[in-house]
Parts: structure tokens; sequence; C-alpha cells
């Protein structure tokens, strides 16, 4: 009996064991109270913050800086809401995270980055870390300070070792994959000069397309951000000198002058974009693209034509970044939101593959210079291994 119970017990150990390597290890915060002297705050005004596991062995002095996603507030209202969450306040933030996919400390699970400084950036400013308002109107107490934040966090890193680097990476999703786009070439220029410096970001890529109903509804929505934010100053100068600043968050604006390497990961079919600048409530009052959203089967045939035309128009507007051999593509026609920080689309056995590569190996091979990867996959539902997303209607309910 004894045996049978220690048998049972050294099951469930190496079955949490795996369990732990698959969903990650817990990484504590840090928040980085000196900030909040120099004004780099979050929307309440309180402290900037990231977590950070630590370089080990050969990957000392590498470094994976990593910004969160989530969305934008685009008026006083939108960013009052964000202060009653963690993406306005870092006094809401769990105080530790799990790391997986391009995070991840385990060699099988993240092979060509597992032993760097792995550092994920809190989002807490709402416009992609490109904001700086001096005045604070004191009925709000609202702080628009997300350009200040940006430095601040990099600075704190450079001032733990980052100074040192001999490879960086500055990577993000979603909002975060703007920010590693719109920041990447102010990144290489505070890394120390000699490291290798390169840019990735997932799901970042935004569209400027008019939504089901004919309206700009994205593009009055990034004008709103930038206006709010005060990010017009600190979106390439090159982009604003000859177009609305509004139109600068937009990457297909300006993603060709970005000198430094950069690699795009994004569904041809992002369901953040299908969701909200395609079919996004307000141009669907009555409700016609909801079960579509929520699951891309549901979607009618002439549904799954409107997102072959959104996929065109996305594809025209990817190729507005350059043909450099420099920047890396692998566009999978998925229906799909971020694809590097979850283990099950980074690298394990079924994960997405584009010309039988996963994004680890792609992303890899391009960041030491094994190969160049630009690929883009063939029209949905042509590639059995994507991960679709299905989404909860009890927790989308603004679907």
């Amino acid at each position: 009996m004894a045996g049978t119970r220690f048998i049972q017990w050294l099951n469930l150990l190496v079955f949490a064991l795996v369990m732990l390597k698959t969903e990650g290890v817990n990484v504590g915060i840090t928040f980085v109270q000196d900030a909040v002297a120099k004004g780099a705050v979050c929307l309440d005004g309180s402290p900037p913050a990231y977590h950070w596991d630590k370089g080990f062995g050969a990957g000392i002095n590498n470094w994976l800086v990593h910004f969160e996603g989530g969305g934008w507030c685009n008026n006083v209202t939108t960013c009052l809401w964000r202060t009653k969450t963690r993406l306005g306040s870092s006094k809401l933030m769990d105080k530790e995270i799990a790391f997986s996919g391009i995070l991840s400390r385990f060699q099988k699970f993240n092979p060509d980055f597992y032993n760097w400084n792995r550092i994920k950036v809190r989002y807490c400013d709402g416009a992609s870390f490109t904001g700086d308002v001096d005045a604070i109107n004191p009925a709000t107490n609202l702080h628009f300070r997300g350009a200040r934040v940006w430095r601040a966090v990099v600075e704190d890193l450079l001032s733990k070792g980052m100074k040192d680097a001999k490879n960086a990476i500055l990577s993000g999703c979603s909002a975060g994959g703007l920010t590693s786009i719109l920041h990447c070439d102010s990144f290489r220029f505070l890394v120390p000069v000699g490291a290798k410096v390169k840019c990735l970001a997932d799901a970042g890529y935004f569209i400027n397309a008019n939504d089901v109903s004919g309206a700009q509804h994205i593009q009055e929505f990034y004008s709103q951000v930038v206006a709010t934010h005060g990010s017009a100053k600190n979106l390439p100068s090159s982009c604003t000198s000859k177009i609305r600043p509004g139109l600068c968050f937009f990457p297909q604006n300006m993603a060709q002058q970005i000198q430094t390497p950069i690699f795009f990961v994004n569904a041809a079919y992002d369901s953040w974009q299908i969701k909200n600048i395609l079919a996004p409530g307000v141009a669907d009052p009555h409700g016609t693209w909801h079960d579509c959203k929520l699951n891309v089967k549901n979607c009618s045939p002439n549904q799954i034509k409107t997102m072959q035309d959104f996929r065109l128009q996305f594809l025209s507007a990817l190729s507005k970044a350059g043909t450099s051999s420099s920047k890396g593509l692998f566009i999978d026609s998925c229906y799909a939101h971020c694809q590097t920080e979850m283990q099950e689309t980074w690298l394990r056995d079924d994960s997405p593959v584009l010309g039988k590569m996963t994004i680890s190996k792609a992303v890899g091979d391009w960041y030491y210079d094994r190969s160049p990867f630009q690929k883009i996959d063939c029209p949905y539902p042509c590639n059995p291994t994507c991960h679709n997303r299905i989404f909860d209607p009890q927790a989308h309910p603004e679907l």
C-alpha cells in the first residue's frame, strides 16, 4: 500500500513538474521607484514596473526586453477607466506573472533565448509608451507620460547590467508590439555601441482599414489617442513631417524608415484587428458578426470573403515596411493574436509552422543570422497547424 501511494505521489510530482515547465515559471515584479521623481509614471501617477528573470551562463550579457500589450485609451473617460485596472496603475498589477514562450527559461521550450535576461515591461500608460504631457488636470489626476516611462525603464535596465549587453532584442505583443516598432531605432541608440540589436513585433502591425460599415473607425481612434497623450513629438519626425501625427501610429506609414533589423510575427487574420478594426461593435449594431468573431468556424461565406479582402489589405499595408533582407516575416493564416508569449504557439510539438518552421526557429535563425526568414502563408483555411482563437462569450460580452 505504501509503495502504491509513493508511486502515485511520484506520478503527481512528475505531472506537476511537466505542467510547470509547460505553463512557465512565475517571476516577481520590480517597481521603478526612481522614475516617479522624473514624472515617468502610469496613468494614475504610480511607478512603472517590470518583471525580470535574470540571464545565466552564456546568456548573462544578452537582454530581451518585451513590452506587454493591452490596447489604448483615447480620451479622459477611457483613460480614467484604465486607472482602475492594471493597465493604468501599477498598484493593481499582479506581483508575479508566468513567463513562457519567448520568455521561458527552459532550453527545450525556448532554445535561442532561454538563458538571456528576459524582461516583461508592464503596460500602464495607454499609448504604446509615446505620450508626454506636462500638465496634470487636478480634477482627473491623469498622467500622460508613456514616453518618459519608456526611457526610465530602459535606463533602469542599463544601470542593472544592460549597459554591458552583447546581444539585445526589443519585443512586444499587440500594443507592446506597436511599442517595439515605434521605439525600435531609439532602443538601438540607447543600448551600447557594438551590441547586436534587433526588434521583434508580435501582432503589432495594426493597419488603417475601413470597417464593415465603410467608416474610418480605427483611424479616428488613433488620432484621438495621439492627441490625448501628446504623442506627436515622440513619433518619427520622418513621418509626422509629411502626414498627420495620428496616421504615424500606423506601422504602414513609418516602418520603412526603421534602420534596425526588425521581425514581424502576425496572423493575416489577426483576431484583435478583425474584432476591432474590421467589425467593431459600432459598425455592427445588429450583431451580425458576433458569432463569427467568437469562432472563425462560425463565419458565413460572405464574412469569410470580407476577411479574405481584409487579409489582402493587411498584406498591402505590410509591403510598405519594405523588402530589406534585414526584415523578417512570419505571417500565418491563423485567427490569432500574439503568438510569441504562449508556449503552444511559440514552440511545441503542435505549434503553427510556415515552411516547416516554427515561430521560435524562424526568429532564432533570423536573429543569429543563420538564415533570413520572410514567409507569408496561403489564405485561410489552408494551414492545418493554426491555433485559431475561440473566445468565451461570457469573457467577451463586447462581441
